[in-house]
């Protein structure tokens, strides 16, 4: 298989379906934030995090292909399995988003209380989860205006991203702990009087 087909020269791309849609289009645009966001978290899984944030990592990472995939989709064309209102692609269920509470929760464990926001840094690793996290928060609102405008075939994309947002933010205060990292907090300056 060539990795150019040319078919894309003039600006357009195929949905899975067929339907050929402009670069820019919302679906365009929003699936492929989720592929940006997968690419940083393939830099997060290449830092020193220990093995079993690795594999989490790439599970997360093998689900955002099948979330990219049903993003991809024409619903107009989507093929259904026989008498079930499903999509012969892997889907995105809620056993994917209760895996990332449990993973939420567990990494919360141990973790000092957040009681101000908290600034973006203090290591590089820990600064690639907030960058992940707010691709994905860019890939959430994209998805919801897609949802709005032309439809997303399965509503747990959107629950997903959501999760997943909190997951990478709760992951770079597991890093910031894990490798000592002073956070610090946002506190608003009063100004003066």
């Amino acid at each position: 298989m060539k990795i150019y087909t040319k078919t894309g020269d003039k600006g357009t791309t195929a949905l899975f379906g067929g339907t050929r849609v402009p670069k820019h289009h919302i679906r365009i645009d929003t699936y492929g934030t989720v592929d940006e966001l997968n690419s940083w978290i393939g830099l997060i899984r290449d830092q020193e995090i220990g093995a079993p944030l690795k594999n989490a990592l790439n599970r997360i990472q093998h689900e955002l292909f099948t979330l990219g995939a049903i993003l991809a989709t024409d619903p107009a064309k989507a093929k259904l399995k026989s008498g079930k209102d499903r999509l012969n692609i892997a889907l995105i269920e809620s056993s994917h988003i209760t895996q990332l509470e449990q993973e939420i929760d567990q990494m919360e464990t141990g973790l000092p209380q957040m009681t101000h926001f908290i600034l973006p840094g203090g290591h590089t690793t820990v600064s690639y989860c907030h960058i992940a996290r707010t691709v994905c928060r860019r890939a959430e609102r994209q998805a919801v205006l897609l949802d709005q405008e032309d439809h997303i075939l399965v509503p747990e994309v959107l629950t997903y991203l959501n999760r997943l947002s909190d997951y990478l933010f709760v992951l770079s205060r597991k890093l910031a702990f894990d490798l000592k990292v002073d956070e610090i907090k946002w506190i608003p300056d009063k100004g003066q009087e």
